[in-house]
């Protein structure tokens, strides 16, 4: 209970003396993740910031990723781009605009989602790597370079389906992605 009571406060003088500074924004966030998943921040690899991460170059999907295989949502897609290129994200890896990832208010972070547009055969498959989207009516925020898998870039939003996926079917889908932009 003295960890949740400590996230409401602002920092201390000793926090401000090593240069810490934080937030009750920054605070939310790092205990944002659902108790029955467990935290994946450990897991997580260091940032790929300085690197291309075009979809040819999308990230492995290691043994460490989160479970997320039960979980189905439809709803509102939106997508966040140059405003927040290289900004920390709750994971605590800088966000490329350009790789395949997503913020979602309550999905494990680590874990990989298909996001599909229904009545179309567009999809994507995202990490889930940062917390929102804050605007209303919207479920889940994709990196610009998803949005341009599924042609959403120039609406803004659609409708979507999120599937969660367990490692091997992320793997799965990952590679089957791959295999048909790389026919492409």
């Amino acid at each position: 209970m003295s960890v949740l009571a400590g996230c409401a406060m602002p920092p201390g003088p000793q926090d401000q003396a090593q240069g810490n500074a934080l937030s009750t924004k920054d605070a939310h966030t790092a205990f944002a993740t659902p108790q029955s998943y467990g935290s994946a921040l450990a897991a997580l690899p260091a940032s790929g910031a300085g690197k291309d991460n075009s979809l040819a170059d999308a990230q492995a999907i290691d043994g460490d990723a989160v479970d997320a295989g039960s979980f189905h949502q439809v709803g509102r897609a939106s997508w966040y781009g140059r405003a927040f290129h290289g900004r920390k994200t709750a994971s605590g890896e800088r966000y490329n605009m350009e790789a395949l990832t997503a913020a979602h208010r309550t999905l494990p972070l680590g874990s990989y989602v298909r996001v599909s547009i229904p009545g179309t055969a567009k999809w994507v498959v995202v990490k889930i790597n940062d917390r929102g989207p804050y605007a209303r009516g919207r479920v889940i925020d994709l990196s610009l370079a998803a949005a341009r898998v599924l042609g959403l870039q120039h609406a803004g939003t659609a409708k979507v389906n999120i599937e969660g996926l367990s490692r091997q079917e992320a793997k799965a889908a990952q590679a089957e992605m791959l295999a048909a932009n790389s026919n492409q």
